[in-house]
């Protein structure tokens, strides 16, 4: 998986690793791939909500130890 641009928003809760992933998202093309990596457990359920309600496909999460994985693609 070709990745664009990567994020690491480790030990910031919610809503800060949705609030880094959208601004991170708005200076990218269409279909571009966007990692985000979060501590916060709340993350999986919160990229779900986000990308059904921006349009922006969830394309896999992954939990990792104590870590949380999710790529997007830019609608």
């Amino acid at each position: 998986m070709q990745i664009d641009k990567e994020i690491d928003t480790r030990g910031l809760n919610c809503p800060l690793p949705i609030l880094k992933a959208k601004k991170a998202l708005t200076d990218m093309q269409s279909g571009q791939l966007l990692k985000v990596v979060s501590t916060d457990g709340g993350s999986l359920r919160d990229f779900q909500a986000f990308s059904k309600q921006t349009g922006n496909e969830l394309v896999e999460q992954q939990t990792v130890g104590d870590e949380f994985i999710h790529v997007l693609r830019r609608r």
